[in-house]
């Protein structure tokens, strides 16, 4: 059915209001806008953040990890995040170019709650800058400077129901398709999937910075 479609569809925010009822007072208190220094805490103690940016091309929400500090706390209304190699799509780059807000969820291995910072960032290449992100010898190729509008923590409920840090949860990677079984069939064996594979492992080495 399409949603247009749906008689139960939630159109209005007064429907979505009755839906949920009224928020309690931690959740609402909870939310400052500025990095309160137990919340400084969570981000120095996290290697892991997903970066979401919004864009006239769309949505985009990509990974970002170092390690724990990796994004730096320059003052309780700033934060510094290093643009480090990856696959030089840039999506969450162009969008920051027409449309500054961003949105970062911090994960912190073996914590249930989470970390929410929602800000508006620029880009910037000042030598000086760059030169505080170097990683075995390698320079990020520019940092973001996010300028903090909210944050809040995130309770853990989702965590606990992912079971996302219980060992028994985890994967191995055999259980799904590898990254050149994937690229070959969505390239029509155009890209050589077994060798991707083979040679993958090395690569990232070389390249991790």
């Amino acid at each position: 059915m399409p949603a247009d479609d749906d008689p139960h569809r939630i159109t209005s925010l007064e429907q979505l209001a009755a839906l949920f009822g009224e928020v309690g007072e931690a959740s609402a208190k909870k939310e400052v806008d500025h990095v309160h220094p137990h919340y400084r805490a969570m981000i120095e103690a996290s290697p892991f953040a997903i970066l979401a940016t919004v864009g006239p091309e769309g949505l985009d929400a990509s990974p970002r990890g170092d390690p724990p500090g990796f994004v730096v706390v320059e003052d309780d209304k700033t934060l510094l995040l290093p643009e480090r190699r990856g696959n030089n799509r840039v999506d969450s780059l162009r969008n920051i170019v027409q449309d500054p807000r961003v949105a970062l969820i911090f994960l912190i291995p073996g914590i249930g709650e989470t970390l929410r910072v929602h800000g508006r960032a620029a880009i910037s290449t000042e030598p000086s800058l760059i030169d505080r992100f170097v990683m075995q010898g390698q320079r990020p190729k520019c940092v973001l400077r996010i300028s903090v509008d909210t944050v809040f923590f995130q309770c853990a409920r989702a965590i606990h129901r992912s079971r996302l840090w219980k060992p028994d949860a985890i994967r191995s990677r055999d259980s799904l398709p590898s990254t050149g079984t994937m690229l070959s069939a969505l390239t029509d064996a155009a890209i050589d999937g077994e060798a991707y594979d083979r040679e993958l492992p090395a690569r990232q080495a070389s390249t991790l910075y």
